[in-house]
């Protein structure tokens, strides 16, 4: 049975809440549709008035550049994310089944919660694996960071980090082991469907298991745990 959430933001990084009007949820359901297939480098938001038909300004009232947007959409994402894996782990108790289900949910967005209506989650996962990493490799990256920009990003990260604890409480790198399963897990899509001389796994037909085989092994060989 599927089960729809409703993700709430914290991070500061809108002016108005984009949920809260039928304005701002069509900004957010034709902006993840015009990035998917134009880039962020493409994406305006004159575009972007020009498709929902409205004014440039009233883009700006919720949000104060595109920067701030892709924010936004990548911290929805994660915080959808990190909603999934609480779910699909609830009545989990062996840490590396657990484990094993997290890397599971990480590569799948084909899952039990369900985003709105207006988030059409494949074409974010797209946004979150091409686009993703210029949320944070900007240059003001430390006073965003100071800001709380990131937080739904750090908190998954750290949910994560202890379920690898559970595992082995004496591995000395759990943070950078969980952000490297959800980088891993983007950096390998794209280099298999863009780069492919840059991996060794071939996915072909939206089959994701050899992506999930490269991440359990890295995570358990790590881990010292089959």
């Amino acid at each position: 049975m599927s089960v729809s959430i409703k993700v709430e933001i914290d991070a500061p990084v809108f002016l108005r809440d984009p949920q809260d009007t039928k304005l701002g949820r069509n900004i957010i359901q034709h902006s993840i549709k015009m990035i998917d297939e134009l880039g962020l480098e493409s994406f305006t938001f004159k575009k972007l008035a020009e498709q929902i038909g409205c004014t440039e300004a009233s883009v700006y009232r919720y949000f104060e550049n595109k920067h701030a947007l892709l924010v936004y959409l990548v911290s929805w994402y994660w915080e959808w994310l990190r909603h999934r894996l609480s779910y699909n782990t609830m009545n989990i108790k062996e840490a590396g089944q657990k484990l094993k289900i997290v890397i599971k949910t990480i590569i799948d967005t084909i899952q039990m919660a369900l985003p709105p209506e207006y988030i059409d989650r494949e074409a974010l996962h797209r946004i979150v694996i091409t686009e993703g990493t210029k949320a944070y490799h900007s240059k003001a990256v430390d006073e965003e960071n100071q800001k709380g920009h990131f937080e739904t990003y750090k908190n998954l990260c750290q949910e994560i980090a202890e379920i690898i604890k559970e595992v082995n409480p004496k591995f000395p790198y759990p943070q950078a082991l969980s952000s490297n399963l959800l980088e891993m897990a983007n950096h390998y899509t794209y280099f298999a469907q863009h780069i492919p001389a840059l991996t060794d796994i071939t996915l072909i037909a939206g089959n994701m298991e050899p992506l999930e085989g490269l991440l359990n092994y890295f995570a358990f060989k790590l881990l010292g745990s089959s």
